[in-house]
């Protein structure tokens, strides 16, 4: 019993780290139809910012918002300047996305070097939390509640502000959103920014969890991919759940039968494509 509830929390904080990567991710492919592919480099690159940070003594909090805010500049320029001349046209973005990725992950790897970073959990968030005389890391609890929380806030924004109506507006039917005064443009700057953002703060939050390494962005893309298309393009109910269901087979998996974990990872995602193209929450586009 004590195993399967400690798998069941760390599924919980898995899923939790999940979610705020894909978040964004499901909020540029979902919204922009950009199939962004450096996704798992903005997570890696705000990791490594992260640590930075905090190896020169700055607050956790700090360090996640500040990588985040840094990445969310890189993210906005590319799209201005480079993705925005692309719009519409799947493979260059597709060619563009993935070139980059290698651009930041060859940058990461020259400024970081090769070497494994291993940050410690912040002191105020270390220590246990002690239910049923089993004993939890809070860390991976805290995953768990900061990701309820940018979800809660994602929903509302996107759901019940003006500014998620523009959005939505600029989506939906993007001229008429420009004639009624709208600057469509600007909005999906906005988005991929914020995008950026989300996949940076995760990877502060992960790191503790997961170390930071060369690499970590081409294993962080997968699963973002799975959880979107599983959950649903655009909608976020889907990436929380997606993300939630992918924690659990992910850790599950590895812990009962390793031999066929990845076989049980990506299963559930071939039978959303066969049964169900559009995800489990995502709605059918004409």
């Amino acid at each position: 019993m004590s195993l399967w509830l400690t798998l069941a929390v760390n599924s919980f904080a898995l899923g939790g780290l999940l979610f705020l990567l894909s978040s964004g991710f499901s909020l540029i492919f979902g919204l922009m139809r950009i199939p962004n592919l450096m996704h798992g480099s903005f997570f890696m690159l705000g990791a490594y910012l992260g640590v930075t940070f905090l190896d020169r003594g700055a607050n956790f909090w700090i360090a996640a918002i500040g990588a985040g805010l840094i990445t969310a500049l890189l993210g906005g320029l590319i799209e201005r300047f480079l993705l925005r001349r692309l719009e519409g046209q799947v493979l260059p973005q597709v060619l563009l996305t993935l070139g980059f990725a290698f651009i930041i992950g060859d940058v990461c790897l020259m400024i970081w070097t090769g070497d494994p970073w291993q940050p410690s959990t912040p002191a105020h968030l270390a220590g246990a939390v002690q239910v049923a005389g089993l004993f939890f890391p809070l860390y991976r609890l805290v995953i768990l509640a900061v990701a309820v929380v940018v979800a809660v806030a994602l929903w509302i924004m996107v759901d019940w502000t003006r500014l998620g109506a523009m959005i939505r507006a600029g989506v939906d039917d993007p001229p008429i959103a420009r004639v009624v005064g709208i600057k469509v443009s600007q909005l999906f700057t906005l988005i991929f920014s914020l995008g950026a953002a989300l996949a940076a703060f995760a990877g502060v939050m992960g790191a503790p969890y997961l170390s930071v390494y060369p690499g970590l962005d081409f294993e962080m893309l997968p699963l973002a991919l799975i959880v979107v298309i599983l959950g649903g393009t655009g909608s976020l109910l889907g990436a929380l759940v997606g993300s939630f269901i992918i924690g659990f087979l992910y850790n599950f998996g590895q812990a009962m039968f390793p031999d066929l974990a990845y076989v049980i990872l990506f299963l559930p995602m071939l039978l959303v494509l066969v049964l169900r193209p559009q995800g489990l929450f995502g709605k059918v586009v004409a």
